[in-house]
C-alpha cells in the first residue's frame, strides 16, 4: 500500500488498522469520564430555548426520605407520640414554625418557598426517587431521563463547561440520562469537595504534560483526524472529532477548570458553609452555577430513620441547615438568587406515628419540599398537611405539577415530545401544570 502523504510522518498507510494510532494519540494520557466519551457518539445539535427566569439549579436531594415533622412542618400540637421528640421555633414567615433544628433556614425563610403538601404514593425507595429525579412514576417499558439530562439535551453547555454536573458521583440509578443518549448524562467529580486534597479527576493536564505540550498533542491529534476524514467517510469519526474538541475545551478552559476550584473560596466562606460533605458541596455548587453550570446535582445526609430518629435528626440536620441556609444567603448576596434555583427534595416523608423503636416509616402520602429563587415566591408556605402530619389536608401538589413548573422557570416548556428508541414519542413530563400559586407575578 502506497502512502497516501509521504511528506507527513503521521500518514502511514490506509488501513482500518491505523484506527490503533487514533487510539493511542487520542487518549493523550486524558482519561475523560463516560460523559465526554459518550459524547462521541452524539449527534451536534442546534439547541432551540426560549429565555427562562432561572439560568442555573442546584438540586439539593436528601436520601432515604426526610421526615417532614422534624424538617419543615412539625406538629407541636399533635399528641406526644405524633409529635415526636423535638420543638418548633418560629419563622420569618409570620405563624409558620419549622422544626428546632432548622434555626438557620428558619433566619432566612423569608427568601423561600415550602411546600408542605407534596404526595405521590411511592413507598419504596427506589420508586420515590425515580419521581423526584424524573417527575414520573417508574414504568418497566421506558427509562426516564433525569431533569438534569432533559436539561442538558435542551439547553446544551454554557462557558465550556458541563451542563449537567453530580455532586460528588452519580447518586443513584435514576439520575442518568434514560432514553436519552448517554452524552446527555451526568458529569460526576469522582471525589468529594470535603475531602482534604479535593482534586476533579480529568480537568488537570497529564504529569509532564505543559501547556505547549498540550497544545502540541491537540495539533497532531487534529492532523490525525484529517487523514482519518480522507481515507472513509463516517458518522463515528465525525462524531469523535466533536468529542476530543469538547474534550479539549473543557481541560484547556481555564474559566471551565476554575469553576471547580474550591481552594479559591475565602476560609470565611468556607466556614459559613460548613467544613464537611454538606456545606462544601453546596459551595461547589454554588461556583458551578455562577460560571455557567446548568444543573447541579447533590446529596446531603441520609435519612432514612426508621429507628432511633431523635439521634439520627440530631446527628444530620445541624449541618445541612447550616449549608442550605448559607447556599441561600451567598447567591442573593451576589444577586444570584432570582437566577438561581435551589430546590430541597427527597424521597418521601415519614409515617406519622413514632414506633416502638423510635423512628418514622416510609410515608408518601404527605411531605414537604422547599423551593428558593428562581422566580419563586418568598416568604410562601403553600398547602397543608393534616393535624397529625398524615395526609394532604389543602392544596396538595403532583410531582407531575412542580416538575412542570421547574422546567417552566429554566424555559423549557415540558409537554415538548421527544423520541425515545423506537420513534415513540414522549412528553418531557405527562400531565402537569405550571403552579402559578408558587411563582412570583411578572412586572
Amino acid at each position: 500500500m502506497k502512502p497516501i502523504c509521504p511528506g507527513n510522518p503521521l500518514d502511514r498507510y490506509a488501513s482500518r488498522r491505523e484506527f490503533l494510532y487514533v487510539g493511542l494519540l487520542g487518549g493523550l494520557g486524558l482519561s475523560l469520564p463516560q460523559l465526554l466519551r459518550q459524547q462521541a457518539l452524539a449527534e451536534i445539535k442546534e439547541y432551540e430555548t426560549r429565555e427562562g427566569v432561572a439560568k442555573g439549579i442546584i438540586h439539593i436531594f436528601l436520601p432515604g426520605g426526610i421526615a417532614h415533622q422534624e424538617s419543615f412542618d412539625p406538629k407541636p400540637l399533635a399528641p406526644a407520640e405524633y409529635r415526636g421528640p423535638f420543638g418548633a421555633i418560629d419563622t420569618k414567615i409570620p405563624g409558620v414554625q419549622f422544626s428546632e433544628h432548622m434555626k438557620e433556614i428558619a433566619s432566612i425563610s423569608d427568601k423561600v418557598t415550602v411546600i408542605r403538601s407534596m404526595s405521590h404514593g411511592e413507598a419504596a425507595h427506589e420508586r420515590g426517587t425515580h419521581n423526584m429525579f424524573t417527575g414520573y412514576r417508574p414504568s418497566p417499558a421506558v427509562q426516564y431521563p433525569s431533569y438534569g439530562s432533559i436539561i442538558s439535551h435542551e439547553l446544551g453547555s454554557k462557558n465550556n463547561l458541563p451542563p449537567y454536573v453530580c455532586v460528588p458521583s452519580v447518586p443513584n440509578e435514576f439520575a442518568g440520562s434514560g432514553y436519552l443518549s448517554s452524552a446527555y448524562g451526568p458529569f460526576a467529580l469522582g471525589s468529594d469537595p470535603a475531602d482534604k486534597n479535593f482534586q476533579v479527576r480529568d480537568l488537570n493536564l497529564p504529569g509532564g504534560c505543559d501547556e505547549f505540550r498540550f497544545a502540541r498533542r491537540r495539533s497532531l491529534l487534529q492532523t490525525v483526524d484529517s487523514h482519518f476524514r480522507s481515507l472513509e467517510k463516517s458518522d463515528a469519526l465525525d462524531s469523535m472529532d466533536a468529542f476530543y474538541q469538547h474534550a479539549y475545551q473543557l481541560i484547556s478552559s481555564q474559566t471551565a477548570r476554575e469553576a471547580f476550584n474550591l481552594s479559591a473560596e475565602p476560609d470565611a466562606i468556607k466556614d459559613a458553609y460548613g467544613r464537611n460533605p454538606a456545606g462544601q458541596r453546596m459551595l461547589l455548587a454554588r461556583r458551578l452555577v455562577e460560571a455557567g453550570t446548568r444543573f447541579v446535582s447533590l446529596t446531603a445526609g441520609g435519612w432514612d430513620h426508621h429507628d432511633n430518629i431523635k439521634g439520627q435528626i440530631e446527628g444530620n440536620l445541624p449541618n445541612v441547615d447550616k449549608a442550605i441556609a448559607a447556599l441561600i444567603r451567598d447567591l442573593d448576596q451576589r444577586g444570584m438568587l432570582d437566577s438561581t434555583l435551589v430546590m430541597v427534595t427527597t424521597e418521601f416523608g415519614r409515617s406519622p406515628k413514632i414506633s416502638a423503636t423510635g423512628g418514622r416509616d416510609h410515608w408518601p402520602s404527605v411531605f414537604s419540599v422547599m423551593m428558593a429563587g428562581g422566580g419563586f415566591k418568598k416568604g410562601y408556605v403553600h398547602g397543608t398537611s393534616d393535624s397529625l402530619g398524615g395526609a394532604v389536608d389543602t392544596d396538595g401538589i403532583t410531582v407531575a405539577d412542580l416538575s412542570t413548573t421547574i422546567y417552566n422557570q429554566i424555559g423549557i416548556t415540558a409537554d415538548k415530545e421527544l423520541m425515545a428508541p423506537g420513534g415513540r414519542p414522549i412528553e418531557i413530563i405527562d400531565g402537569g401544570q405550571v403552579l402559578d400559586a408558587l411563582l412570583e407575578k411578572k412586572a
